[in-house]
């Protein structure tokens, strides 16, 4: 172990330390027990011999945060004397500083503030941002400079990097959970109020958000749960290949079991001390187990032989629809990509990878949906509902963004046999694969990063689950595997106006819920019109689309019976969400032409020329439907003109 490595891992396991003394000082309400600043009492370093238990544990709390103030400095020194070469080693060895030293403006604000609820969950965002970049150094030191294979499939390391980012938010609804001091409002664990869904119309404001901290953080808690299965399940099916990250993710796993118990004990002891710390403890080490799995199986993969040829197109149990051809960093320069010739070349790559006309068709959604939601919250002020919109539409776009440069990454193989694709950034090699993957999932970092801090954490969430849907569920699972991929996949498509809906309201009221029915039904015949006329291109690159699996005639019959469930849902929409005139005949008018659009493609189905012109102009007015559907329903909120 070399003397960055030896002090790595001091200052992890020193920051943990950090962490679980927080928690005590919290639970026992000493944060305020000193009145300034980095000292306790003006002009005195030591507390008094008799001074209150409250005064020495928050001094031991700032004590070894200085500690590992220097101890971060000390690995960037280090950093720069031994690895100054190494880039993954030195950046993120200064960025540990800059997050010390933002740690320490944030508790001193803490203070000032009196442990109000927004610095102390921003605390804790900031010391766990600080652990995951801690525990990267520390796993990264570990691996060679460079590869010494040609690398393997990063399917593993997308999967793991997503759970980490979902155990990461956990902490924060937590963390707000705790600022809001809503810990108790439901006092019946695991349930709610004798129930899964506490919400009443009738309930108080104040109340409401109480309850739909908690409420949030168990629902949240839920999904990481599954989240956590399947990167068991994923990495045990690979332990003959790495059984060091199949025995983490099993571990992970079984702390994360642990953690549930100790959630609902928390509950049960109406939030003891001890409670509180093994939660917020157990917490962090899931989250640091989760950012190693996610760095180990990176450059576990690097280090791994390419694919066989013959193994090129099996995805997970020998199936075809793995990685492909080209999964594998760090290849020989007859298959690597080079960089693009120029610096405007390269940012025209780069910019090609997120797929910005697809980004447009998502926004266009999310909009609509925040002018809806302001109904919810009348007092909101103009210039904060235009401060959450740009940012909502600054987060989507990156979040959009990376989901679609990932998806390229995972599909460059197809898109290269593919001739309306062959001209992408990887199939035409002006970006190397490892470089769109890393690109993706920084794009990803930093919109929900955004997200959570700019607007909200429930909207920060479902940011990533958008991502993730599409990336993992879509892309990784049902793309190359059943013809009801769109069907299933288009959800990751459906979400942005909940998102913004949320980003509004901090919640996910029924009108929500209906606008995400409206897209999700509104996919598949969109897509399935594209698919008809580009079926060729998906047969020759034996992707499974309704139209190469099941013909023409089929699949314009499931588009009619589609668009007649879209149409029936935008009538029900306009009940649901009391919308007036100006949608309901937008509904009308836009879904009886969709609808014989449809019924057209279906009678001429059996001619398969006449079918395919058909379904290039039923695909360009799903486009217009969609995009006018959602500007009467901006419309209508602002102008209220009610029916009848």
């Amino acid at each position: 172990m070399t003397r960055f490595q030896r002090l790595a891992a001091a200052t992890v396991v020193t920051t943990f330390l950090l962490v679980t003394v927080g928690v005590i000082v919290r639970a026992t309400n000493s944060g305020v027990a000193c009145p300034t600043w980095p000292g306790c009492f003006p002009g005195q370093f030591l507390p008094g011999l008799g001074a209150d238990y409250h005064v020495w544990l928050e001094w031991i709390h700032r004590t070894i945060a200085a500690l590992i103030g220097f101890l971060v400095i000390g690995m960037a020194i280090l950093a720069v004397v031994d690895h100054r070469d190494r880039g993954s080693i030195l950046w993120p060895s200064l960025l540990a500083v800059v997050l010390v030293g933002y740690q320490a403006y944030l508790g001193r604000e803490t203070v000032r503030l009196g442990n109000s609820g927004a610095s102390v969950t921003a605390h804790l965002a900031a010391a766990m941002a600080l652990a995951g970049v801690l525990v990267y150094l520390l796993v990264r030191a570990g691996y060679p400079a460079r590869a010494s294979g040609r690398g393997g499939s990063q399917r593993f390391t997308l999967l793991a990097a997503f759970a980490a980012a979902a155990t990461y938010v956990l902490l924060l609804f937590g963390s707000n959970v705790t600022a809001r001091n809503a810990g108790l409002v439901f006092t019946d664990w695991p349930l709610m109020s004798g129930g899964i869904y506490p919400f009443d119309p009738a309930t108080p404001n104040d109340v409401a958000v109480l309850y739909t901290a908690q409420a949030l953080h168990r629902y949240v808690a839920g999904v990481v749960f599954f989240i956590l299965l399947a990167v068991v399940l994923a990495a045990r099916r690979r332990q003959p290949f790495r059984p060091r990250l199949a025995g983490l993710a099993t571990w992970i796993f079984a702390l994360y079991l642990v953690q549930v118990v100790i959630g609902g004990l928390q509950v049960l002891t109406r939030l003891s001390g001890w409670t509180q710390t093994l939660h917020v403890a157990i917490g962090a080490l899931i989250w640091g187990g989760a950012v190693a799995l996610a760095v180990a199986a990176y450059y576990e993969a690097r280090s791994e032989a390419a694919p066989r040829a013959a193994d090129a197109n099996a995805g997970p149990g020998g199936s075809r629809g793995g990685p492909g051809r080209g999964d594998q960093v760090g290849e020989t320069p007859a298959t690597a990509a080079d960089a693009p010739s120029t610096t405007g070349a390269s940012i025209r790559a780069y910019i090609a990878l997120t797929k910005p006309r697809i980004i447009e068709l998502l926004l266009v959604t999310t909009v609509p949906a925040m002018v809806l939601a302001t109904r919810d919250v009348p007092g909101i002020q103009p210039l904060d509902w235009l401060r959450l919109t740009f940012w909502t539409m600054v987060c989507g776009t990156l979040a959009a963004g990376a989901a679609n440069a990932i998806n390229q990454y995972l599909d460059r193989d197809i898109d290269e046999r593919m001739a309306r694709t062959r001209r992408r950034p990887l199939p035409a090699q002006d970006i190397s694969p490892e470089r769109a993957m890393l690109f993706g999932i920084a794009l990803a970092a930093i919109s929900v990063s955004l997200m959570a801090f700019f607007v909200n954490l429930l909207a920060a969430f479902l940011t990533l689950l958008a991502i993730a849907f599409y990336v993992v569920v879509y892309t990784m699972m049902l793309k190359r595997s059943t013809p009801q991929n769109i069907v299933i996949g288009g959800a990751a498509g459906a979400l942005p106006p909940v998102i913004g809906w949320a980003a509004v309201t901090g919640s996910v009221g029924l009108p929500a819920i209906m606008l995400f029915l409206l897209v999700f039904y509104w996919t598949p015949p969109h897509f399935w019109a594209l698919a008809l006329r580009i079926r060729g291109d998906y047969a020759a690159a034996g992707v499974p689309m309704l139209p190469v699996v099941h013909g023409v005639a089929e699949t314009s019959r499931q588009i009619v019976l589609y668009t007649i469930l879209l149409v029936a849902i935008s009538l029900v929409f306009a009940v649901v969400a009391q919308m007036g005139i100006v949608y309901l005949g937008a509904a009308v008018i836009l879904g009886t032409m969709f609808l014989w659009r449809a019924f057209v493609l279906w009678r001429q189905g059996s001619a398969p020329e006449a079918s395919t012109a058909q379904a290039i102009r039923l695909y360009r007015f799903s486009i217009s439907y969609l995009a006018l559907l959602f500007a009467a329903v901006a419309i209508d909120a602002l102008v209220a003109l009610p029916i009848g």
